[in-house]
């Protein structure tokens, strides 16, 4: 892997360094540029107003600008290559794309200037790049200056609960002489402008909490009049365009999340995407993506050969050699060394309890028990106090300070147990998240396991473990952990856990964790990796060099899943082979 950021320019081997990462950058645009002039040579020209006379004639409209600038991201590969899949199967695309049409966008958010413009010329170069010779609407910024007095004066709360009218789509209908009728019937006359960015800008400044100061306050309405713009943009090319559907990047970000509301409340279908659980696999859904839904036939069951291909893959994640949205989260791991190991022995059981990132967009789904996770870690430290005999081992996650990225927490877990002074309880131990312990060494020392929402909650239960989970989490959809559903409830059972002198696990949850997992992993995760490889920087990837031939649907079992999963409605499952 070509790692950046050379020590020094003078340095031989710093400067081949630099060579070689700009020579794969080089490199990967030629590649993007062949094959979008030999996709272009080969699909319908573009054409924004298609004849409206079957749904199966409309274009499909793809929108991603949450995932990057510059470079090619991993969620930006898996849209583009969806989209030359789509065109090769004969179906009209259009692109979404912003032209300075966001003020900041959130990637261009400048965290210590909040007033900076985004980074447009480059972002627009990059557009350029990876639309060439296909049809794009492009949407630049409007003003809306009686949006942005109703926002002048509110507080961080009140900009968080906006809401705005929202006339442009019955306005558009009248411009354009399309029928009402083409509307569902319970379509919102107000866009929740506050709820759509409320995610984002927790994911902008890496925090839950949000502070009421003047830059936040100017932030937060730079966001909703953006979203603003999004909505009123989106909604003219839907009346132009008439899509049978729209492919969009997850959903949570406010330019996709305000493009995804405005599409149901135009009854469009809506499709939308997320990292998958393999080495460059993507996730498709028409649910909410980051909630990763996943429908297991009540039928199933796995077979040897099935077993036996997880089974393999655990090994490996036992050992931390796994990845995710292509970072790899654990350089090393180290097991439970003898000064911890004594200390477990000390005490009457130990229980560890594993956190998550606050501002992650997975905890939108999250959190619904608590108000958010440090009010459930609230309740567990007041049972740390009640349980003297009683050893928790704290696990703060790994992405909560990732090293070499720019995405360390700005309320972080970590910062929250020593303002309290929690780390320095007799019967409290805390793991930071670059400290790379073995989680399952520890799961192995423990009684039972708690978790707010983390993969990890999954693993135990895999691993034969109890789990006491605080948020909901892909994995309980189906019983696999014990999930209260009130904190009153959850305070209970983990009083009857600490309690019990052997806890009773029921045997459904073990099998479930398993028929879970392999779904997860082998059916809902769509590999794309015979197109793709590792980039220069975390994240970020590039074009292997392969014909346009093994985008066509007929050619990739991964390329006919998304092409009839968006076209005709399947299910985005990977046929077992």
């Amino acid at each position: 892997m070509l790692t950046s950021n050379p020590r020094r320019l003078s340095d031989p081997k710093a400067l081949l360094l630099r060579f070689r990462l700009r020579y794969a950058g080089w490199q990967n645009r030629q590649r993007i540029a062949r094959l979008a002039r030999q996709v272009a040579a080969r699909s319908a020209p573009p054409d924004l107003k298609p004849a409206a006379t079957s749904p199966a004639q409309r274009p499909v409209v793809l929108f991603n600008a949450s995932t990057r600038i510059t470079g090619l991201s991993l969620n930006a590969a898996f849209q583009l290559l969806t989209g030359w899949g789509l065109r090769l199967a004969g179906a009209p695309v259009v692109h979404f794309v912003c032209q300075a049409g966001m003020m900041p966008c959130i990637l261009g958010t400048n965290r210590r200037d909040y007033a900076a413009l985004p980074p447009c010329e480059s972002c627009l170069a990059q557009s350029r790049r990876l639309h060439a010779g296909a049809a794009v609407h492009g949407f630049a910024l409007t003003p809306s200056p009686d949006l942005s007095a109703a926002l002048e004066n509110l507080s961080v709360e009140e900009l968080s609960a906006f809401e705005y009218p929202f006339a442009a789509i019955s306005d558009l209908l009248k411009i354009s002489n399309q029928q009402t009728d083409l509307l569902p019937a319970d379509r919102s006359s107000t866009v929740p402008l506050g709820r759509l960015v409320l995610p984002s800008i927790r994911w902008a400044l890496r925090r839950h909490t949000l502070l009421d100061d003047a830059p936040t306050r100017y932030l937060l309405r730079q966001y909703l009049l953006s979203a603003y713009n999004v909505a009123r943009k989106f909604a003219e090319l839907l009346i132009t365009a008439r899509p049978q559907t729209t492919v969009i990047f997850n959903g949570a970000m406010y330019p996709e999340a305000t493009a995804r509301w405005v599409s149901r409340q135009m009854g469009v279908r809506s499709v939308a995407h997320e990292v998958g659980f393999q080495r460059f696999s993507t996730f498709f859904t028409e649910g909410e993506p980051t909630a990763y839904p996943i429908h297991i036939p009540d039928d199933f069951e796995l077979s040897e050969a099935q077993n036996a291909r997880l089974d393999a893959y655990l090994e490996q994640r036992f050992q931390g050699k796994f990845s995710m949205a292509g970072i790899q989260f654990w350089p090393e791991m180290r097991g439970l060394d003898r000064v911890l190991l004594d200390k477990i022995a000390g005490f009457r059981q130990v229980v560890p309890v594993f956190t998550n990132v606050v501002y992650d967009t997975s905890q939108v789904h999250a959190n619904v028990i608590f108000p958010h996770m440090f009010a459930w870690l609230e309740l567990v430290a007041e049972m740390m106090r009640l349980h003297p005999e009683t050893l928790f081992v704290i696990r703060a996650h790994p992405d909560e300070m990732r090293p070499g990225t720019k995405k360390q927490s700005n309320e972080s877990v970590q910062d929250w147990i020593h303002s309290r002074g929690i780390h320095q309880w007799s019967n409290v131990v805390f793991i930071g998240p670059v400290e790379y312990l073995s989680s399952y060494e520890l799961i192995q020392q423990a009684k039972f396991v708690i978790v707010y929402n983390s993969s990890i909650g999954l693993e135990a239960a895999l691993m034969g473990a109890p789990v006491l989970c605080g948020g909901k989490a892909r994995y309980t959809q189906y019983p696999t952990v014990f999930f209260p559903h009130s904190p009153e409830a959850f305070r209970r059972q983990a009083e009857e856990l600490l309690d019990a002198e052997s806890i009773s696990i029921p045997p459904e949850f073990q099998r479930n964790a398993r028929r879970f997992l392999y779904y997860q992993l082998y059916r809902a995760s769509i590999p794309l990796d015979e197109y793709l490889q590792t980039g220069p920087r975390p994240g970020f990837v590039l074009l292997r060099d392969f014909s346009w031939r093994r985008l066509h649907p007929e050619a990739s079992a991964s390329m006919r899943v998304l092409v009839d999963g968006i076209l005709q409605g399947k299910p985005f499952l990977m046929p077992e082979n």
